[in-house]
């Protein structure tokens, strides 16, 4: 029923925006950390690209916030999936990045 659903989204709908940002925000981190060590003699080894996508792990709570999802309901197993995106779509991007040579 309509009333049944007390929060803002569904839950189908809550999982497919939390999904979409963490997927968003590791692309956004993969770029960010090519143009972070773009001067680099071996930007695979810098921690700057990992202080990154830290960053970007950490962004994505206060923005959740704002969009009307209530943070204060993950569980851990919420962090460690909103994590493991965020860094699953930041390997994978920035590791494309690093081996086709492009820089921002």
């Amino acid at each position: 029923m309509a009333t049944d659903t007390a929060g803002r989204f569904s839950s189908h709908m809550r999982g497919v925006v939390v999904t979409s940002l963490a997927c968003s925000m590791g692309l956004a981190a993969a770029v960010a950390s090519s143009v972070v060590t773009a001067g680099l003699q071996t930007p695979a080894t810098s921690n700057q690209a990992l202080y990154v996508l830290v960053g970007a792990i950490l962004v994505q709570f206060p923005v959740l916030s704002v969009m009307g999802i209530d943070v204060g309901e993950f569980s851990t197993k919420d962090y460690l999936y909103v994590a493991f995106m965020t860094f699953a779509l930041w390997f994978i991007s920035w590791g494309i990045l690093l081996t086709t040579g492009s820089s921002f």
